[in-house]
This record gives C-alpha cells, structure tokens and sequence, in this order.
C-alpha cells in the first residue's frame, strides 16, 4: 500500500480509501444489498492486512448502523491513531428547522451522535455530506469550526458540491478564521468525468484532496458488460445513474476489459489505476472480500501514457445525475431568491 497526505492536512491517508455503504443492517436503510456484521468485519479486518488505513461512513448508512458495524471492528483490531476515519453529516430535516434548530446546533448533535455509534472520542475527517440550500453558508462554517475546535474532528471536507460552492465556502472560512475544507469527494471515475471541468482545477490550485465515491460506477468498471451481481441488479440508485448512458459508457468498459486482459489483471485494477492518476484517495466500497484485494493492487499497477488516452478517448460529456442534479435545481432556485432581492438572511 501507498500513502499520501489529504490536502493541507496532517492525516497520512492509504491510496485506497475504504468506503463503508455496503456495511449495516439493511433493515435500517435503503439498500438490500448490504452486508451484516459478520460480513463487514472480515472486509474490514482484510483492508487493515492489506494497508488500507482510511475508512468512509455516514450517519445516514443504514441509519448509522455502518459507523456502528466500523467503530467495534476498528476497536478490535485497530489502533485508533493508526487509522483514519471519516463520517458524513446530512442537512437539517424540515422539522428541524420548524423546530428552529440552528446550523450550529445541528452539526453538534450529528457529530455526537456519530462518536457515539463509532465510539470514538473524535474522527479525523467530519464531511459535510451535501449542500444545504436551507441553511446559511455562516452558520455550516461556524458549526463546523466548533467541531474542529471542540477536538471532535480534526479535519472537514464536503461532498456533493459544485467548484464555486468549494471555493466560497472556503473563502468564508479564510476570511472568518475558521477551519477550511481540505478535501471534496465527488462523484468521479472513468465513466463520469465532470468534474473535470472545474473542480479537479480548484483541487490543484488549493491542494483540496480528492476522494471521490463511485469509484468503480456501482460495479459496471469491474466487470464485462452483462455480467450480473446482486448490487447491479438491486442498486436502483446506481440504475438511475447510469442506465441512461449504458451504450456510450460501454465501449470505455470493454476497453478497460480489454486492456485487463492484456496486462492479466483486473478490470478493477485497471479502473483504479487509471483514478488514482487524478485524485488522492478514491472511495471505493467492498461487499466481499477479493473486492478489497482488486482495489489493493491497483495501487501498484502503472498505465502508460498511451493505455491512459485509450481509456479516456471514448468518453462524451454526461448530464449531472443523483444529488448534484437536484444541487443544479436547487442554485438555480437560490440564484433567482437573490436576484430578485428577495435576499436570504
């Protein structure tokens, strides 16, 4: 395994980052997909053999059954200042905010929350895991900042973002003092390229890491078109994302395929080389063990200049899908309140 510094943090961080949506009690979540506690702790357990130190959840995985599932596996086989955890906080509900519970208020009982189903004094990268149209920018910035000063994380990224909502929130912070943004992870792999256009340059310019999700597009970078697993075929959210291009997206898959086979490795492996020349530490997500192993040997696979342009030659631009569409309609919305002053307080 390889490590990195995240941005202009302190964490050192394995080139692969864990991502942990496929642990918890399906019960308890949308995906039927995911696997129980027993399953997630041999994942676990052969990520941290395999040099894996950087781990992904959310208070919203499986109503927080995930940061629970990864709290009592990183205990038991852990040290804690040897790994580096990360958890996503979600906006305030509707009710929330008829209940008057401010930004600030907000982001200290999810973290609270999410410590307790860690069990951990502190996680090391608190997310902002998608924008909130409905709260002010100040008060996610100050929120956060208590957070950082309260020793609870020692870093804050965000999620599900636009460049230009990166770099004002970050130019609050600058401005204010506050803790700053030192990573984004977006949806990002060699199938859904936009954030080529303008975030993969704010990351360079302002050492932003990026670890971005979807790594491998819910399975389709990994395996020959119409081959078939439970995810792909239960995973609606990722049908959503995808199916819609499934033609165009197809020919770069069997070139990926293609050259798996001539370098006898995996599709998987190839798909993450190809990343991990953008971007600091893709998250990629394990329901099975070998899914651990493929993403662990990408790190030490090497594509030259050539086999990259021929992964990347097919691609044509794709609409914005998931949470950065509803993001589109909501600026735009956030755009006329303030053009027609009607201006937010």
């Amino acid at each position: 395994m390889q490590y990195t510094k995240l941005g202009s943090s302190e964490l050192f961080v394995s080139r692969i980052c864990m991502g942990c949506m496929g642990f918890g009690d399906a019960k308890n979540g949308q995906h039927s997909w995911t696997v129980d506690e027993e399953q997630s702790r041999e994942i676990i357990k052969q990520g941290l053999s395999l040099g894996i130190n950087f781990f992904d959840t959310a208070i919203g995985y499986q109503s927080g059954t995930s940061e629970q599932y990864l709290g009592r596996v990183l205990r038991d086989y852990a040290k804690r200042e040897e790994v580096v955890v990360a958890t996503k906080f979600l906006p305030r509900t509707q009710e929330d905010i008829e209940k008057g519970i401010t930004g600030q208020r907000h982001i200290e009982r999810m973290i609270n929350r999410s410590l307790e189903n860690l069990g951990m004094d502190y996680v090391d990268l608190y997310i902002y895991h998608m924008w909130d149209y409905q709260t002010p920018l100040y008060d996610i910035m100050e929120g956060l900042n208590n957070v950082v000063k309260a020793g609870k994380a020692r870093c804050i990224g965000i999620s599900n973002c636009f460049a230009w909502q990166l770099a004002k929130a970050n130019a609050l912070a600058e401005k204010e003092g506050f803790a700053k943004f030192v990573s984004v992870q977006g949806h990002y792999n060699l199938i859904f390229r936009e954030e080529e256009r303008e975030m993969v340059g704010l990351c360079a310019q302002d050492n932003i890491a990026m670890t971005p999700y979807s790594a491998l597009a819910g399975g389709r970078l990994s395996r020959l078109p119409g081959e078939t697993s439970k995810r792909l075929e239960e995973d609606s959210y990722a049908k959503f994302k995808y199916d819609a291009t499934a033609e165009q997206d197809g020919v770069i898959i069997s070139r990926v395929a293609e050259l798996a086979g001539q370098k006898g490795v995996s599709m998987t492996e190839i798909s993450l080389a190809w990343l991990l020349t953008k971007v600091t530490s893709p998250v990629v997500g394990a329901t099975k063990q070998h899914h651990v192993e493929g993403a662990a040997k990408a790190v030490d696979l090497t594509l030259s200049d050539t086999e990259l342009a021929y992964l990347e030659e097919p691609y044509v631009p794709h609409r914005l899908v998931g949470v950065m569409a509803q993001n589109t309609v909501a600026a735009a919305k956030e755009k006329h309140v303030w053009s027609t002053g009607n201006q937010k307080i």
